[in-house]
């Protein structure tokens, strides 16, 4: 994988960009000045991320996910993370049939669904997972794979399927490397 230069990075004009940042060269990124990357984070190739966007440190978008804020916006907090294929989205489109739909409409004929989505610290989402519009997932929540989350979750748990559900606790033993990491940390 190549990855942008800290010179090309600085050259797009992200809201704010922390060190050591990681970015294929290979990836879409839309809407700069809406996007905010924290310290150590990595997008790999073939990700597409747009609109308003934060992502905290040590966040990483594994191969084609998508993370798309449109105006209400998304946020990925500390070391947190999508696996392959992973979509995330803070606007949709009304699937009822009482508007039109699709970007090639103008606005008075659709109706958009905007909430902001918020996943929380130390969040793993499976390949090829959904988030939907709204959704507020509680610090360590992991996400199995090819679950659609469309409720908010509960800190420390597990959540697998379609719609997703949790099925249990998740270990929080991973907060005292996140401790010994930070404190080798610069």
């Amino acid at each position: 994988m190549t990855y942008l230069t800290q010179r090309q990075l600085e050259e797009l004009g992200f809201k704010s960009l922390g060190r050591d940042v990681k970015i294929s060269d290979k990836a879409s990124i839309y809407n700069h000045d809406q996007i905010e990357i924290g310290d150590y984070t990595r997008i790999d190739d073939f990700c597409s991320v747009s609109g308003k966007v934060t992502l905290g440190r040590n966040v990483h978008l594994a191969v084609y996910s998508h993370v798309s804020g449109g105006r209400a916006g998304v946020e990925l907090c500390d070391f947190s993370g999508l696996a392959y294929a992973c979509h995330v989205f803070a606007q949709s489109d009304d699937y009822s049939g009482r508007t039109l739909t699709n970007p090639t409409v103008p606005a008075e004929y659709k109706r958009e669904i905007e909430c902001p989505v918020k996943i929380g610290r130390h969040c793993i989402i499976g390949v090829n997972s959904v988030i939907m519009p709204g959704v507020q997932m509680g610090d360590g929540t992991s996400v199995g794979a090819m679950s659609l989350v469309t409720k908010d979750t509960d800190p420390w748990s597990i959540y697998v399927g379609s719609p997703a559900r949790r099925v249990k606790d998740r270990s929080k033993d991973l907060l005292v490397l996140e401790e010994e990491y930070l404190a080798k940390s610069p």
